[in-house]
C-alpha cells in the first residue's frame, strides 16, 4: 500500500511566512515620525539584599544581560548605571530607578504627586534632591552649587562620618578654579550651616575626624535617590 502526502498545507504555510518575512517592520508606535529609534533603556528595580537572596548580585545581573545583548546584536553599546537611595528611604526598587534615572514618564507623575503636598509645607528642612534645592520652614535656602553638592553628598551617606579629605576628593576636581585644602574645608561648611539658619545642627563636626548627617526628625528627602557612575 502506498501513501500519498498532501503537501498543500505546507506550501500554503511557506507561501504565508514568505509574505510576512517580505513585509516591512513594524514602527515603534513611540516613535513619532521624522525620528529613528537609537536604542532603549531598561529599568531594573532590585536592591542589593534582595538580589543576594536570589544568589546573584547587581553586578553579575549587569553582565549577564550585557552578554545577552552582545549575543542577539553584536555591535550594540551598552551602559549601565546604579541608583542609590539613603536607607530606609522605601518606595518601589523600580521607581527609586526610574526617578534616579530621570525617567520623564515617572518625573511627570512625581511633579503631579507634589501638587498635593508641595515640598515643605510641613515645616522642617527639605533637601530636594530631584530639584538639587533645599527648603527651610518652606522657603527656598540660598545654598550655592557647591553647598548643596556638600550637604547632599552628607545626607546620601547618613551616619558615616566622612572626613575633610573625602570631601575634596570627591567634590572638588584639579579643574575647579578653588580647591579648598583640608583647613578651608571648615570654611564652606560653616557657609553652608549659616544658610540652615536654626537648622545648622542638622550637619554635625565630628572632632578630630570630619562631619556627618545623622537622621533627623526636621529632615526629609525627597526623591532621595542619585544616580551614580557606570560602576560595573
Amino acid at each position: 500500500m502506498s501513501l500519498a502526502l498532501d503537501t498543500t498545507p505546507v506550501q500554503t504555510t511557506q507561501r504565508h511566512l514568505t509574505a510576512v518575512t517580505d513585509s516591512p517592520a513594524p514602527r515603534l508606535r513611540a516613535v513619532p515620525e521624522g525620528s529613528e529609534a537609537r536604542g532603549f533603556v531598561l529599568y531594573v528595580g532590585i536592591d542589593e539584599l534582595k538580589a543576594l537572596e536570589a544568589g546573584t548580585s547587581l553586578g553579575e545581573i549587569v553582565s549577564q544581560l550585557r552578554a545577552l545583548t552582545q549575543q542577539l546584536a553584536p555591535a550594540a553599546e551598552t551602559h549601565a548605571a546604579v541608583a542609590l537611595a539613603p536607607e530606609g528611604a522605601g518606595g518601589r526598587d523600580v521607581d527609586v530607578v526610574r526617578l534616579a534615572l530621570q525617567d520623564p514618564a515617572a518625573l511627570a507623575k512625581h511633579r503631579h504627586t507634589d501638587v498635593d503636598e508641595e515640598p515643605g509645607a510641613r515645616g522642617g528642612v527639605v533637601v530636594d534632591i530631584s530639584r538639587k534645592r533645599v527648603l527651610l520652614d518652606g522657603d527656598v535656602a540660598p545654598l550655592t552649587y557647591k553647598e548643596f553638592e556638600l550637604l547632599q553628598y552628607l545626607v546620601l551617606r547618613e551616619g558615616r562620618t566622612i572626613d575633610r579629605a573625602e570631601l575634596i576628593s570627591s567634590l572638588w576636581s584639579a579643574a575647579d578654579d578653588e580647591v579648598p585644602n583640608e583647613r578651608t574645608i571648615d570654611v564652606h561648611v560653616r557657609r553652608l550651616r549659616s544658610k540652615l539658619g536654626a537648622f545648622e545642627d542638622i550637619v554635625r563636626t565630628v572632632r578630630g575626624v570630619g562631619y556627618r548627617f545623622d537622621r533627623h526628625a526636621d529632615v526629609s528627602i525627597r526623591q532621595a535617590s542619585t544616580p551614580s557612575p557606570d560602576v560595573f
